[in-house]
């Protein structure tokens, strides 16, 4: 049930906090439209408070990101090649299963996996190229590159002006994760 004749690409980029949020936001509201929505969270753990809300939702299928590896500026050359190979065999989940019952991809976190080295840049922007002409794709992180924001219809940049973190407040359970 493809709702519209032309997918767009959206990109959610920048420092600020509400890059994923936006994201599950136009989730819930393609879902509440019939729209059927994939997720894959990259660079996450399942311990993030919106998860098991999104999968109580018929039209939202959020795949499993069951292995955490930490910060990438902490990995080892191990961890890195493991991490990699996990995020690798997720995206092509994703992008395997946007070709045959979705309208709505998200890739939350793509972008810094991408720039970790943990998912290929050249696949991602092939999967773009590629994709069903209806299907709707969101891609979230800091830093996109040149060649991905030349491909998005959409890029939106949150830009931090302040956050709790500077005074010492770390992540909230229910407000960051």
């Amino acid at each position: 049930m493809r709702c519209q004749e032309r997918g767009l690409i959206h990109i959610y980029c920048g420092n600020g906090k509400g890059k994923t949020t936006a994201a599950l936001g136009l989730a819930v509201r393609a879902a509440g439209r019939g729209r059927r929505v994939c997720i894959a969270r990259f660079l996450k753990t399942e311990d993030s408070g919106e998860v098991p809300v999104l999968r109580q939702i018929p039209q939202i299928h959020v795949l499993p990101c069951e292995k955490s590896f930490g910060f990438t500026f902490r990995m080892t050359e191990g961890e890195r090649r493991e991490a990699a190979l996990y995020y690798g065999g997720l995206f092509a989940e994703a992008t395997a299963r946007a070709k045959q019952d979705v309208d709505l991809l998200i890739l939350d976190e793509i972008i810094g996996a991408c720039n970790a080295g943990l998912v290929e840049k050249e696949a991602l922007e092939r999967s773009l190229k590629e994709k069903p002409p209806a299907l709707e794709v969101i891609l979230t992180g800091r830093g996109p590159w040149e060649e991905i924001l030349k491909m998005a219809d959409y890029v939106t940049e949150m830009e931090m002006r302040r956050h709790p973190y500077e005074k010492g407040i770390g992540a909230r359970e229910g407000i960051e994760y």
